[in-house]
């Protein structure tokens, strides 16, 4: 895997969580009325909204990442669109089809030194593509495994070609699956294991069917490319379709372990046996305190009014005096005992005779 294809992996680390912290401030700046409070963070509407946000953003992404992986295959090409030939052309028609670029392209019939480097790189990659193409044992190698198998030493026979491809995506698949297994024992890839180990062996079945049969896999030529054909975009190759099932592949297992947490049910907020004995401690605690309070503020009256002890006649007028304070400065100055007292005073003096005193 190349550097280029590994960054929109790099991107999982980062972008789902950042644009939809973007997407959610814009969204709550076009929903809320002028006046209103937007949802705190925290609470449960923000949670809800953030949650479906990041749902869309992770299958957004994830399409995108394919996308971009189907991108950089076109972008790289193949030797039957340098030609201009379809994939079941014969021998004649891909030398026919050479002698006429040749014929067209040859870097004699260039005079700049510019334009001539470069169509002497044109002019090799389609030599390339031919002599590739008319020998029916590289044309087999390079229909499954791309431009690396030409480079592979020692190859001659079909037989060859895939054992070398065999021992070079072997170890790239033995590691994945021992990462995943490791992976899978802590709490990372619990959501959609199954799934992840099914995808798995069906990624392998489909690359051994379809580097070992003499034909292109029916998927691709029965399904893919022919929904492939009603567009502009050109048919998949072999290596191309499983570069793309790899990239796929990948995407999807980090997708699900982020989408994992985010469609799984909220868990039910009941109170525990914990939360329930700290709160019946509590509230035994503030119940001693309040009678530790009386207690101290009935010694504390106690000592204030020791010198009027034994004499009733000044024990009656002292509390005579404090309720009389009580209703002054405690009852009456209450703002809603005030207002009812002003409104009843108000009906009073609408029903009351005239002349008469209130």
């Amino acid at each position: 895997m190349s550097a280029y294809s590994l960054l929109p992996f790099i991107g999982w680390t980062f972008l789902p969580n950042l644009v939809t912290g973007w997407i959610q401030k814009i969204w709550y700046t076009f929903i809320t009325r002028a006046g209103d409070p937007k949802p705190q963070p925290g609470s449960a509407k923000y949670i809800k909204h953030r949650r479906r946000i990041q749902i869309t953003v992770i299958i957004v992404y994830l399409l995108y990442t394919v996308y971009e992986a189907d991108h950089h295959l076109l972008k790289a090409g193949d030797f039957y669109q340098s030609l201009g030939v379809p994939f079941d052309v014969e021998d004649r028609g891909i030398k026919s089809r050479f002698r006429r670029l040749a014929a067209s392209h040859h870097p004699d019939k260039v005079t700049r030194d510019q334009d001539r480097e470069a169509s002497e790189a044109f002019f090799l990659s389609l030599r390339l593509a031919q002599e590739t193409l008319t020998n029916p044992t590289k044309r087999f190698a390079y229909d499954r495994f791309g431009p690396d198998a030409l480079t592979w030493q020692h190859c001659s026979s079909v037989r060859d070609f895939l054992m070398m491809g065999l021992q070079t995506n072997g170890p790239l698949y033995l590691g994945f699956g021992i990462m995943m297994i490791i992976l899978s024992m802590t709490s990372y890839l619990q959501w959609g294991r199954f799934w992840r180990y099914l995808i798995s062996a069906a990624l392998v079945t489909l690359e051994i069917y379809a580097v070992t049969r003499p034909y292109f896999p029916p998927i691709l030529t029965r399904a893919i490319n022919p929904v492939l054909s009603l567009t502009s975009h050109p048919p998949l190759l072999p290596f191309q379709f499983l570069a793309l099932a790899r990239q796929a592949t990948l995407a999807l297992f980090v997708a699900l372990s982020q989408l994992g947490p985010l469609l799984q049910p909220p868990a039910p907020t009941t109170p525990s046996a914990s939360n329930g004995s700290v709160d019946i401690s509590q509230i035994a605690r503030l119940e001693q305190f309040a009678q530790a309070n009386e207690v101290e503020a009935t010694r504390l009256l106690g000592l204030d009014m020791a010198p009027f002890s034994g004499d009733e006649q000044n024990l009656k007028y002292m509390r005579v005096k404090v309720k009389e304070w009580l209703v002054q400065n405690t009852i009456r100055n209450d703002p809603e005992v005030r207002d009812v007292i002003g409104k009843m005073i108000g009906k009073r003096r609408l029903g009351a005779p005239a002349g008469a005193k209130i």
